[in-house]
């Protein structure tokens, strides 16, 4: 059981593909791979990565041919495998959304009724329109949904969006999200207890990342007068980090701060006096 490897299954090519790959090696896990690889060992964690389309993911693991693996949740809400969500990656963020013509006069979901919709996840569309009583036919497209308004196949499309740009170059509007969804890490069914041990190392280093990711480190000189107002503004993970400088009456103060709290901060310590501010990336973030 020593040698037992956990197998990992990552998008081949494709939205999640180059996050995946990235997320593996911020968490130093090394390993061989090029875009003609379908398989690569790591070198210095006991993980076997397949690299498959991301419509076949959800299918390997809950076939049990992979362990775990990393899919975006629409794709898996859309296969229905049964699979267990082990953990949100916070990449891959996108909706599902419904998207008319410009010339459609659209107020609510029930303008659908009768409508022809294109969509290349008629799982997820068809129980949208089922919990809304809406009577629509759905044309199910493996791609370029969003130019069959325009060929006359559909009237309306039900389209993965991130920035919506596609849309519009398309002559189209987004008017109703049906699905919110980010990249997954997912696990097969009964995983076994060394399996589940790997995998919780491999967890603890993706946590880690990911707290890293939303926090900054900052240091910053302080005179003294003004430490105790600074401190206040630096909770950091229990409290800032105070070292006296060579220079009498200064100190310097180290401590993380939240990314989406950063500029305001660095204002406010502007503010109270503190010079020389510096602030660092996080590689690693453990609690």
């Amino acid at each position: 059981m020593m040698n037992q490897k956990l197998k990992i299954a990552l998008q081949k090519s494709g939205r999640l593909s180059a996050d995946s790959i990235n997320l593996l090696k911020i968490c130093g896990i090394k390993f061989d791979y090029n875009s003609g690889k379908l398989r690569a060992a790591a070198e210095n964690f006991p993980l076997e990565i397949f690299f498959l389309r991301d419509d076949d993911i959800p299918e390997y693991v809950a076939d049990k041919v992979a362990d775990i693996g990393i899919v975006g949740e629409n794709v898996l809400a859309e296969t229905r495998r049964c699979c267990e969500t082990i953990e949100k990656l916070g990449f891959g963020k996108c909706r599902l959304s419904l998207a008319v013509p410009k010339s459609f006069d659209y107020q609510t979901i029930k303008n659908l009724d009768g409508k022809r919709i294109a969509t290349s996840y008629p799982n997820i569309l068809s129980e949208c329109l089922t919990k809304n009583n809406v009577a629509a036919e759905i044309h199910i497209i493996s791609g370029s949904v969003e130019i069959a308004p325009s060929i006359g196949l559909a009237d309306v499309v039900c389209d993965l969006v991130s920035s919506g740009s596609t849309l519009l170059t398309n002559g189209l509007r987004e008017v109703e999200t049906i699905f919110e969804s980010e990249a997954v890490l997912i696990a097969r069914p009964n995983l076994d207890e060394n399996a589940r041990a790997i995998l919780d190392k491999l967890r603890f280093r993706i946590n880690a990342a990911n707290a890293a990711k939303q926090n900054k480190y900052i240091l910053l000189n302080a005179p003294d007068e003004k430490l105790a107002e600074i401190v206040k503004l630096l909770p950091g993970i229990k409290s800032p980090t105070v070292l006296p400088l060579a220079e009498r009456g200064w100190s310097s103060v180290h401590s993380v701060i939240g990314e989406n709290d950063f500029w305001e901060i660095v204002e406010q310590l502007k503010d109270t006096g503190a010079e020389g501010i510096l602030v660092l990336s996080i590689d690693q973030m453990i609690n």
